[in-house]
């Protein structure tokens, strides 16, 4: 049994081991013109696509509280019936 253990644990050793390339005697590696062009596209990043810029929308706080503004209305200061402002907002739509 333990010799089986060893068996097993040295061909383990063996096929996890890392398989050495032989270079050329000096040292310098040659690449292709070819194969520059393919490392150098592998490198490349590809960057995503520029995200749009959402509209901030309107927001209006009237006396019921504050609350997005519909598409196509804007907000507006409401007034007394005397002209003092009120504080609160009004939602004013075009027609």
């Amino acid at each position: 049994m333990k010799t089986w253990i060893l068996v097993l644990g040295l061909a383990a050793i063996v096929i996890a081991a890392p398989v050495a390339k032989a270079g050329p005697a000096d040292g310098v590696t040659t690449l292709s013109a070819a194969s520059k062009k393919e490392a150098r596209s592998a490198r490349q990043v590809r960057r995503p696509a520029p995200r749009r810029v959402q509209p901030q929308r309107h927001v209006a706080c009237t006396f019921m509280g504050c609350q997005p503004v519909p598409a196509g209305c804007y907000p507006v200061t409401q007034y007394n019936w005397n002209g003092v402002p009120t504080g609160f907002d009004a939602i004013a739509c075009r027609r």
